[in-house]
């Protein structure tokens, strides 16, 4: 891959030379965050380097959104495949979040 702000490594795309994660910058831009908007919520990213994901996005989008699909879908099983495996964790957890519902926040 030669590009001057996206590198792949680990099974993923990043922001080159951070741990920031295209996905998250893609995301934030599909969800209409202007490229300012994104520098604000990843404050370690130059805005050149948030417009440089978005460029590479832009430029290999079919293959991006393939890579977000499969990591949706990834995803997914792996949260069915844990909830089947741990079913008192599971329990606790919505238990747990049932509680936080009910109780008020001070």
């Amino acid at each position: 891959m030669n590009d001057q702000y996206i590198e792949q490594r680990n099974g993923g795309y990043y922001i080159k030379d951070t741990r920031i994660s295209l996905d998250s910058v893609v995301y934030a831009y599909l969800s209409g965050a202007s490229p300012e908007h994104i520098v604000e919520s990843f404050p370690l990213l130059t805005l050149e380097q948030v417009n440089g994901g978005i460029a590479y996005y832009e430029a290999h989008r079919e293959a991006i959104d393939r890579y977000l699909k499969d990591s949706e879908t990834e995803f997914e099983t792996l949260r069915q495949t844990t909830r089947v495996a741990n079913p008192t964790l599971r329990k606790k957890l919505e238990e747990a979040r049932a509680q936080l519902e009910v109780e008020p926040r001070s």
